[in-house]
């Protein structure tokens, strides 16, 4: 019988971990044929084909082909019980980084830098394949996902080994490089990389091999990054400010996310410029003032505006004081709900660079 040769990519969303397979499937043309022979004996037990100390194999079935092979492969990607977190953010980041060509920088063998171009493209990674279809001629679609051991173990050990020396790479600095929002931004990236390292390592050993040293948690590094902000004084300059209070409700989101304010030339400064100016509505006998605040993270060495952030607010009262003491509330309030996060979002999506 003529076979038709079918080529697919799972999808990123199946494989948490972020290990990635590219498949190949052989399915008859016609399935006719096919539901007048009996059941194959792989469907119950697949080693009967494959010798077990040469692959891993899962079978998988669903109404459709397409559905048994995802089912076949989601069963060998939970044979090795691959977690790196619950958040997406991690793979996600890494991946990206990845084909964006981010850690190229960090990496100093040229080989290791393709091998781990190619583990991040959707298109192929070879370590997983549809090898087997049936059709029980009724409803059901059988498929074995079969992966040979010694071709998985060496492309994930040259990841893993890739990986290492880019975390060693990232977080060798002196004092100086270190404790700047770059050597934040370089350990909060080795804590991604090292959680990716984990999934990897994790299928070594699940095929019996160890990997190439030792492998840390994330976490590690992001608790150096975290002792990293504390090392940062940012200086805070507010320009048309009352009793303070804006000036105090920028310094509590800093405070939150480690850094200390203050600090007589600081490398890293928030300028902060008020601008409050009475607004006469027509029709309206209350008295109106617009506040508008425009707030810059600045790294005074470049003179590059890290962080912008702006917003206007409009607040109205009987007496054109007490309006005016209300913008300034309101603007306190946005400032206590809004900043940390928008400094915090910036933070953790930050790439490192060479």
């Amino acid at each position: 019988m003529r076979k038709q040769r079918k080529c697919f990519v799972i999808p990123a969303s199946l494989l948490l971990s972020a290990v990635l397979f590219s498949t190949c499937a052989s399915t008859p043309s016609s399935g006719g044929s096919q539901a007048r022979q009996r059941q194959p004996e792989w469907i119950n037990t697949p080693y009967v084909m494959y010798d077990e100390h040469q692959y891993i194999v899962r079978t998988g079935s669903g109404k459709s082909q397409v559905e048994a092979e995802k089912s076949a492969l989601a069963n060998l990607v939970g044979y090795f019980g691959l977690s790196i977190s619950d958040d997406l953010r991690i793979s996600t980041a890494y991946f990206e980084a990845v084909k964006n060509g981010v850690t190229d920088a960090w990496s100093d063998t040229t080989n290791i830098d393709r091998t781990i171009v190619t583990s991040a493209s959707l298109d192929s990674l070879v370590g997983a394949e549809i090898r087997e279809n049936w059709f029980d001629g009724r409803d059901t679609h059988h498929a074995a996902a079969v992966m040979e051991k010694a071709k998985t173990a060496q492309i994930y050990y040259s990841l893993t080994e890739a990986n290492l020396e880019m975390i060693k790479n990232l977080t060798n600095m002196n004092p100086a490089q270190k404790n700047t929002i770059e050597g934040f931004a370089r350990y909060q990236f080795a804590a991604i990389v090292a959680d990716i390292n984990l999934s990897y390592g994790n299928v070594l050993r699940v095929i019996g091999v160890a990997p190439p040293g030792e492998l840390k948690r994330g976490d590690e590094y992001r608790l150096e990054a975290m002792e990293i902000t504390r090392l940062i004084p940012v200086g805070i300059t507010v320009r048309n400010d009352r009793s303070g209070r804006i000036q105090g409700a920028f310094s509590k989101a800093l405070s939150e996310l480690g850094f200390s304010s203050g600090g007589v030339n600081s490398r890293y400064v928030l300028a902060v410029d008020i601008t409050s100016t009475p607004v006469t509505i027509q029709n309206n006998a209350n008295n109106f003032t617009r506040i508008e605040v425009t707030a810059n993270f600045t790294d005074t060495s470049t003179r590059a505006v890290l962080v912008p952030y702006t917003f206007n607010r409009r607040e109205g009262h009987t007496s054109q004081a007490e309006a005016d003491n209300r913008a300034y509330s309101a603007a306190e309030r946005i400032i206590n709900e809004e900043y940390r996060d928008i400094l915090s979002d910036y933070l953790s999506q930050l790439l490192p660079r060479r």
